[in-house]
């Protein structure tokens, strides 16, 4: 069991004893803290926060110990209820919010959930912003309201509604074009909210939708990562079913995996690749990703004349680099599609509505659109260490060793070779060297990693 507090929010697993696991009194003291860092920063009496939550068993729970502690501090809430992360970003500025607060724990088993924490602009809070919070939840330094200052609770049921007709109305999404190919649809959504947001959206665009672990309930039938050993359910149903396309999300649904007519994954890496091929085509400009994101996309971004620019991994990164370069489109290659035209956050329901509109102006099935794209194979290893080693030390000696090859030292140490690449990263928590390889073959990309360690060993 664990709780793990971090600049973007505080993650654990239900139960247990304070201060190890997320029990309810370090739910109230994070809630406590980021409402009244907020209240210390905001020049207003009156603060709203939109407050929403996946479909975890938990959730429930966490969702009425957050609200009701907002409300002491004399926050107003709006309970959007059962929602997804894209959605609850999408109405903070919707509804001229000063923040907000998504309950989930993402792509993490059942017995785990979160607080991520948003800014007035439904986006995730700065690196600087959490350390602030993270310090006054640990100095408990909060005044609650008194009784007649205690703040307002009002629900909202239209969240999905206004967060698909701002998709719908996107220039770049053709729902039309869409209707007319009639698509039909398996949705896998773990059993959580997506299973409320992506059939509502595709039969906007006209599409039948057959729904495989789509009851939000909070029970996921199988490890809820969208990866493909977690797959094989939705795969054979796409072939039984001869659907044109399969779509995976995570609980939250700010990651997007698809699966072709023939049962096969499309590639987490590709979803954002396919999207960024439609947009670069109608408009030049910059295409955005993290260090440990596959080569497919700079590839795409040039074969449109487009620049390629790459972020320390992090989705906070990524959109600071967006904004930086007034990106056209950028994500990250676990499946999270960032449009800046809708918001800054991985959103997978702008991502399908894209994607879709990319498939059908193409023409093609879905197999055959994946084989337009160059093939990349990744690998990942890492290479355990004593405590003794000065990892930052052995990091910046491989740095000189390929000194004559393509190097970025934004994150770790990446050297991009001709035929492919690696990615060096320290954990934070232990004495660990991550190795992220990417090559035209699997065996290339393993063989790459192997290397790696040994040259590592070597320098040691």
């Amino acid at each position: 069991m664990a709780l793990i507090k971090s600049i973007s929010g505080i993650r654990g697993t239900i139960g247990g004893k304070v201060n190890e696991n997320l029990t309810p009194l370090d739910v109230v003291k994070f809630t406590s803290a980021f409402g009244t860092w907020l209240q210390n920063n905001k020049n207003k009496k009156n603060l709203t926060l939109v407050v929403g939550r996946d479909a975890r068993i938990s959730g429930a729970m966490v969702n009425s110990l957050v609200t009701a502690t907002l409300q002491g501090l004399g926050i107003h809430v709006v309970d959007l209820g059962l929602s997804t992360t894209p959605t609850v970003e999408v109405m903070v500025p919707e509804l001229n919010a000063d923040g907000g607060i998504i309950l989930t724990a993402s792509h993490n088993p059942k017995q785990w959930n979160a607080l991520k924490l948003l800014n007035e602009k439904g986006e995730f809070i700065t690196g600087e912003n959490g350390g602030e919070v993270l310090a006054l939840a640990e100095s408990e330094n909060f005044n609650f309201a008194e009784v007649d200052d205690l703040g307002k609770y009002e629900t909202r049921d239209d969240g999905f509604a206004i967060h698909i007709q701002k998709i719908l109305d996107l220039p770049m999404v053709d729902a039309e074009a869409i209707k007319a190919k009639k698509y039909k649809i398996v949705v896998d959504a773990v059993n959580s909210t997506g299973g409320i947001a992506i059939p509502e959206l595709l039969e906007h665009l006209g599409c039948e939708v057959i729904k495989l672990y789509c009851e939000p309930n909070g029970h996921f039938p199988h490890n809820p990562e969208p990866l493909k050993e977690h797959l094989g359910d939705i795969c054979e149903l796409v072939k039984k079913e001869k659907a044109d396309l399969g779509i995976v999300v995570d609980p939250d649904v700010d990651r997007l995996a698809l699966v072709d007519e023939n049962g096969e994954l499309f590639g987490e890496e590709y979803t954002l690749v396919a999207v960024a091929d439609y947009l670069l085509k109608n408009k030049k400009g910059a295409a955005i990703s993290n260090l440990s994101s596959s080569r497919a996309l700079r590839d795409v971004a040039l074969n449109h004349d487009s620049e390629y620019f790459a972020s320390a991994v992090g989705e906070v990164n990524v959109v600071t680099l967006m904004k930086d370069r007034n990106a056209v489109i950028g994500g990250e290659g676990n499946g999270g599609i960032i449009y800046p035209e809708l918001h800054y956050g991985r959103d997978s329901l702008v991502g399908v509505a894209l994607f879709l509109t990319h498939l059908a102006k193409e023409n093609k099935t879905v197999s055959e659109l994946r084989a337009t794209y160059p093939s990349y194979f990744m690998g990942k290893k890492k290479i355990e260490l004593t405590p003794d080693i000065d990892v930052d030390s052995l990091l910046t000696k491989m740095e000189k060793e390929y000194q004559n090859e393509e190097v970025s030292t934004v994150d770790g140490v990446k050297i991009d070779f001709e035929k492919n690449w690696v990615h060096l990263r320290k954990s934070n928590t232990e004495p660990i060297i991550r190795i992220y390889t990417e090559a035209f073959s699997q065996e290339e990309a393993d063989s790459l990693g192997d290397q790696m360690i040994a040259k590592i060993k070597s320098l040691i």
